[in-house]
C-alpha cells in the first residue's frame, strides 16, 4: 500500500512561497497547502510602484491564478490569517479557528512594516492621519492610488502640485517618489542616512542618484530625519518643514517572525535557519524569504528568496542541496532612474574597479576577487548590466584587462554562448532554450514571464531573442 503524501503547510502567500509551488507542483508525493493572508492571489510585489505609476495594471502583477494551484493540486487558501503554530500537535491554527495539520511546515512570513518614531503619524483615536500612506501591499498601492487620483483631479490651484513626502531613500522609496512624480505630483525623499540606498551602494553612487532625482524635479533631503507631522507638513529635525499633502511610509520593516517566537524557535533578527533552510530547532519548520535568517543574515530581495524556495524543495524531495547566500541581485524599477546591485558591493572582499561621472549621472564599480566578479553596483548607465549579471552568475574567469572594459564604452567580449538549459531569468526561473524559442520580448514576457520581476536579466532576455532565427520585431 503506497504511503500517503507528505503534508507540507507553507505559511505566507508572497513570491518565495509561489517559487516553492512551482517546484512542489505535481509531485504526488506531497500534498501542499499555502495559507495565504491577502484576499488577492499571489502577486509580483516587486512591480507595486509600476501599477502606481500606471504602466501596469493590477491584476498584470499576479503571479499564479488560483486556478493554477488547483490544477496543480495545491490548495490555497486566501485571507487565512494564521494565529499560532502548535508545534506539538503538528497544526497550524487560524484566527478564525480552523486547525491545519502538517508533517512540514514551511514559514514564508515575508516583512511587516514598522512605523517611524514620527510624531502626529497617529491620531488619538488610533487610526493614521489621512494623509499618510504605507506602501507594502496591493491593498495600500490602491489606497495610494486613489488618493494620488484624487489630489491630481482637485489640485490645490492653477499652478501648484500637490506635494508628497516619501519617507524612506532605499529602493521602494525612489520607486514611489518617481511614481509619484510621473502622476503630477511633487515628491521629496527623506532619508535619515548620509546618502540614498545606503544599504546597498556607497556614497559616490548615491550623490549621483540625488543629483538624478534632483534633475527629475524631486529635492532630497538625507542625513536627515523626519520627527513631527503638522497640519502645516512634516517637520524635519533639522527644524525644516516640508508642506505635505501625503506621506507615504517607505522606510522601516522587519522580518515577521511572531509565529515563530511563538511557537518557540530560535528567532534573531528572522528566523534561524541552517544551510538546508531548516529551523535549528525543529527539523520539521522551515523558513524560507524576508522572515529567514541565515549565517546572521537576512534577505530583502527576490533573487534569494527565489534560490531558497529552489533549495529548499529539493530538501524536502530527498535530495543534495545547500543554500549559500552568496547571490543576490536588486534592481531599481523607476521612470528616468537606473539602478542595478549585484552582490554586496560595499562590504565584499577583493579589488575594486570604480567610474564615476556626476555630469553625465553614472556610476559604476565592480568587486573582483580571485579574477571573478563577486559584487557590482551600476547607477545611471545599465548598458553592461546583462553581461556584467552573466558573468557574475556564471563565475566566469576575466582577464586582467577585462574587468576596466566592462565599465568603459567598449566592454568586452561576451562570454559564451549560453546552453539551453541555463537560467537566464531569475525573475522567473527561464532558461535561455525557453528564451529563445519565442519570436518577440513581447511573446516572451506574455509566455515566460521572463523580465517580469526584478528586471535585471532584460538585456540578456533582448539579446536571446533577437539571435533567434525565430525573431521577429521585438516588442
Amino acid at each position: 500500500m503506497p504511503e500517503p503524501p507528505q503534508r507540507i503547510v507553507v505559511v505566507g502567500g508572497g513570491m518565495a512561497a509561489v517559487r516553492l509551488s512551482e517546484h512542489l507542483a505535481g509531485d504526488e508525493r506531497f500534498a501542499v497547502t499555502v495559507l495565504a493572508d491577502e484576499a488577492s492571489p499571489p502577486y509580483n510585489r516587486i512591480l507595486l510602484s509600476a501599477v502606481l505609476e500606471g504602466t501596469h495594471a493590477a491584476d498584470a502583477l499576479t503571479l499564479r491564478s488560483a486556478e493554477w494551484y488547483a490544477e496543480h493540486g495545491i490548495e490555497l487558501r486566501l485571507g487565512a490569517r494564521v494565529l499560532e503554530v502548535d508545534r506539538d500537535a503538528r497544526e497550524v491554527v487560524l484566527v478564525n479557528g480552523p486547525r491545519v495539520p502538517f508533517d512540514r511546515l514551511v514559514l514564508a512570513c515575508g516583512s511587516i512594516p514598522t512605523l517611524p518614531p514620527i510624531r502626529g503619524l497617529v491620531r488619538r483615536d488610533g487610526t493614521l492621519d489621512p494623509r499618510v500612506h504605507a506602501f507594502r501591499t496591493l491593498d495600500d498601492c490602491r489606497r495610494l492610488d486613489a488618493a494620488t487620483r484624487l489630489l491630481v483631479e482637485e489640485g490645490r490651484s492653477p499652478v501648484t502640485r500637490p506635494r508628497a513626502v516619501v519617507v524612506g531613500g532605499g529602493l521602494l522609496g525612489l520607486q514611489v517618489a518617481r511614481a509619484l512624480a510621473v502622476r503630477g505630483l511633487l515628491p521629496e525623499v527623506v532619508e535619515g542616512a548620509d546618502h540614498l540606498l545606503a544599504s546597498q551602494v556607497g556614497s559616490g553612487a548615491g550623490a549621483v542618484l540625488a543629483r538624478d532625482l534632483r534633475r527629475l524635479g524631486t529635492e532630497v533631503y538625507t542625513g536627515a530625519r523626519a520627527v513631527r507631522l503638522t497640519g502645516d507638513g512634516l517637520r524635519l529635525d533639522n527644524g525644516y518643514v516640508l508642506p505635505s499633502d501625503l506621506v507615504v511610509l517607505t522606510a522601516g520593516g522587519r522580518p515577521s517572525t511572531a509565529l515563530a517566537r511563538r511557537a518557540g524557535l530560535m528567532v534573531r533578527r528572522g528566523v534561524v535557519v541552517d544551510h538546508t533552510l531548516t529551523s535549528v530547532t525543529d527539523d520539521r519548520v522551515h523558513a524560507i524569504g524576508d522572515c529567514a535568517e541565515h549565517r546572521r543574515r537576512t534577505t530583502g530581495f527576490v533573487p534569494p528568496a527565489w534560490e531558497q524556495a529552489e533549495v529548499l524543495a529539493r530538501v524536502l524531495r530527498g535530495e543534495e542541496a545547500s543554500y549559500d547566500g552568496s547571490r543576490s541581485v536588486a534592481r531599481l524599477r523607476a521612470t528616468g532612474l537606473d539602478v542595478a546591485v549585484l552582490g554586496d558591493p560595499e562590504h565584499a572582499e577583493g579589488e575594486v574597479v570604480e567610474v564615476t561621472n556626476p555630469i553625465a549621472g553614472s556610476h559604476r564599480r565592480l568587486v573582483v576577487h580571485g579574477g571573478r566578479i563577486v559584487a557590482a553596483a551600476l547607477v545611471g548607465d545599465l548598458s553592461r548590466v546583462g553581461l556584467i549579471t552573466q558573468l557574475y552568475d556564471r563565475g566566469t574567469l576575466l582577464g586582467p584587462d577585462e574587468p576596466g572594459q566592462l565599465l568603459l564604452p567598449e566592454a568586452a567580449d561576451a562570454p559564451a554562448p549560453l546552453a539551453d538549459e541555463a537560467e537566464v531569468c531569475a525573475c522567473a526561473g527561464v532558461t535561455a532554450g525557453e528564451v529563445r524559442a519565442c519570436g518577440s520580448v513581447r511573446e516572451c514576457v506574455d509566455r515566460t514571464r521572463a523580465t517580469t520581476g526584478c528586471g535585471g536579466c532584460a538585456d540578456v532576455v533582448r539579446r536571446l531573442v533577437e539571435d533567434s532565427p525565430t525573431a521577429v520585431a521585438v516588442g
